[in-house]
């Protein structure tokens, strides 16, 4: 079952709090809830209820592929188009791929950080 906007963006603020050392706040403007892991952005949710997206760093490779397979995943918003996508409701996008997707940004951030910055092992 696809994830509707609001759970989508629910879906990914429960991903993002569940993992280790995680902050996050309105640094940007009130509208953008940015996560972060050590002070490094890794998800964007978006509180504009006409606008329900959530952007996630992404392998390049891996964001070619998963903007061709669902139409409601597009180059990211507000950053570096090859290294992140923004999801939003429409077919396929579901809580698990959601998930994924946050989980997935978190490991690209946390495995760049200096050792010593990195958050214990989840």
């Amino acid at each position: 079952m696809s994830a509707a906007g609001d759970r989508l963006q629910d879906t990914a603020r429960r991903a993002a709090l569940a993992l280790p050392d995680v902050s996050h706040g309105y640094p940007f403007t009130p509208g953008l809830d940015v996560y972060k892991v050590a002070g490094k952005v890794f998800l964007i949710v978006t509180d504009d209820p006409d606008e329900q997206i959530i952007t996630v760093k992404c392998e390049p490779e891996h964001a070619c592929a998963q903007e061709r397979a669902y139409a409601s995943i597009t180059p990211g918003r507000y950053l570096d188009k090859r290294h992140w996508i923004s999801l939003g409701p429409g077919p396929g996008i579901t809580e698990r791929l959601v998930t994924d997707a946050v989980e997935d940004s978190y490991d690209l951030v946390a495995e760049r950080l200096p050792r010593r910055d990195r958050p214990s092992a989840r």
